[in-house]
């Protein structure tokens, strides 16, 4: 009975996580760009190309894997046009923190005619609070994750926090 009882909890309290996770991006997104969650990108069959959105000193903290850092205070379309192959149908992730920065660059790629792009739903503090590995910049795993903010901070559950 206690079993269930905590299985119950559990599955409440992801529940009740993912709804405000969704009231928090229906306030600050438009859904102008399809999202992606971390479950599908973490399977092996999901070749993407990854672009982080947050800024560099964010990036340094840790990252995904193989992503590419392309900034949002600073970001530069032409700079990032020529880092993406010339496939217009490539598959694109773009994530941030939470993926509301996110969006907006993603948008951006989007009207630069690329057709297969996606905002990674709930961002790198979702990626890391499923369990999935951030690396640093010598590509070596981490449990550090850069927080944005105290404020925003409150999302990641999981993984040490840097502010």
């Amino acid at each position: 009975m206690k079993k269930i009882f905590l299985l119950l909890l559990l599955v409440s309290a992801s529940v009740s996580a993912q709804k405000k996770l969704d009231k928090l991006l229906k306030k600050w997104n438009t859904r102008n760009v399809p999202y992606m969650s971390v479950e599908t990108l973490a399977l092996p069959k999901t070749k993407a190309v990854l672009l982080d959105a947050r800024e560099e000193k964010e990036y340094k903290v840790s990252h995904l894997e193989d992503a590419i850092c392309v900034g949002y205070d600073k970001f530069k379309l032409k700079e990032t046009l020529a880092k993406l192959p010339k496939d217009k149908n490539t598959k694109i992730v773009v994530y941030c923190s939470l993926g509301i920065r996110s969006e907006t660059v993603a948008h951006k790629i989007i009207e630069a005619g690329y057709t297969n792009v996606y905002n990674l739903y709930g961002g790198i503090f979702e990626w890391k609070n499923a369990s999935f590995q951030v690396v640093d910049t010598l590509g070596k795993p981490t449990e550090k994750v850069h927080t944005f903010s105290k404020d925003w901070g409150k999302w990641l559950k999981k993984g040490k926090k840097v502010y």
